[in-house]
């Protein structure tokens, strides 16, 4: 069988750059060699796509020193739409060279201009197949926003919350002020449209919301606040396959002692956090965090993949936080080990999300 060549696109502008460089590691390590050319393409942090090193160790999840994607004076040019899918790089000496034509690309970009739906429509614009969600999806679960608004017209829970744009917190804060206090303690405070944690604080007295507003503001103009749920940190893997959408195992985020689950905790190993997976849960459990993480997918006109997070409440409620349209994939993340647990290997993920992607 002739190999089809998969363009692995990462890095990116977001302030996830070094975790999407992370997981470019994982993924050059484990993606199936035997049936995959393989083209790395990073994007820097100023938005410049060059042709990266095809070596897995370039990219450690090493908390000591993060890796990225340094401009190294080439620069990839993508397949205009109608012709053919050659990609081509131009070298630093001014040189054209092709490269072969590309099948697929996987983005494994995290955050703003990468998970949002831009980098999708401008790959559907340029008629080349990618993998991973696409414009709406990515674009609605990108706005934290939005997503709780679709999700309860769907009939699925979400926490209380106000949103805030930083305008309005200039001109109407004393009203403002006065809603988020009727959502009790403790809150959230959250950019509208990051991840990974980034600018997310813990609200124990409202003293502390104007320090928190200032973080989250630093990442977007739009934030949240919304009201802390008492419950299990849950999350479940979605996978939309051949077989149809299909749900994880589902894991559990156990907090020994840090506050939340944060950056360190994400991706850097701090302690006071634990990744289980499979969570000990009821078979009734499973089944209804099953339905509700594809319910929420289903709802959002999911497709690729999602790892939906929700909390499971001392009453037997879910409550839904939020859909990432690309978590990570690092040897950490909850994503992987989900459906390692329920019997998918790392390397077969890849080829399921590659494979989906060639089918559409």
């Amino acid at each position: 069988m002739d190999k089809q060549t998969v363009a692995v696109l990462f890095g990116g502008r977001s302030s996830e750059h070094s975790i999407s460089s992370a997981t470019a590691g994982g993924v050059l390590g484990a993606i199936d060699r035997d049936r995959y050319e393989v083209i790395p393409v990073g994007i820097t942090r100023e938005g410049a796509f060059v042709l990266e090193d095809d070596d897995p160790a370039k990219f450690p999840l090493d908390a000591v020193h993060l890796p990225e994607v340094v401009d190294n004076g080439t620069r990839v040019l993508w397949p205009e739409p109608g012709g053919d899918r050659t990609l081509r790089v131009v070298r630093a000496d001014g040189s054209v060279e092709g490269l072969g034509e590309i099948d697929v690309v996987l983005p494994i970009l995290h955050g703003p201009h990468g998970e949002d739906g831009t980098i999708q429509g401008y790959f559907d614009t340029l008629e080349v197949p990618y993998a991973g969600g696409g414009i709406l999806d990515s674009a609605l679960c990108m706005d934290k926003h939005f997503m709780k608004v679709v999700l309860q017209s769907a009939g699925i829970s979400v926490a209380p919350w106000v949103t805030i744009r930083r305008g309005q917190w200039t001109t109407s804060s004393e009203t403002l002020r006065a809603e988020i206090a009727g959502l009790g303690l403790p809150l959230f405070v959250k950019p509208a449209r990051a991840g990974s944690s980034v600018g997310v604080s813990k609200v124990d007295d409202l003293s502390e919301l104007d320090a928190a507003l200032a973080i989250a503001f630093a990442e977007d103009d739009k934030v949240l606040v919304e009201t802390g749920v008492t419950g299990r940190e849950i999350e479940v893997a979605i996978l939309d396959s051949a077989e149809g959408v299909r749900a994880s195992l589902p894991g559990e985020i156990v907090l020994t002692s840090r506050a939340f689950y944060d950056f360190e905790g994400k991706y850097l190993g701090g302690d006071g956090v634990d990744v289980v997976c499979p969570a000990a849960l009821t078979d009734a459990e499973v089944a209804a965090i099953q339905d509700v993480g594809m319910r929420a997918f289903e709802a959002m006109d999911g497709r690729g993949l999602a790892r939906v997070d929700m909390f499971l409440t001392t009453d037997g409620d879910l409550v839904v936080n939020e859909l990432n349209t690309m978590p990570g994939f690092t040897p950490i993340s909850m994503f992987p080990k989900c459906w390692i647990a329920s019997g998918l290997s790392y390397g077969d993920l890849i080829t399921e999300l590659v494979e989906a992607a060639l089918r559409r």
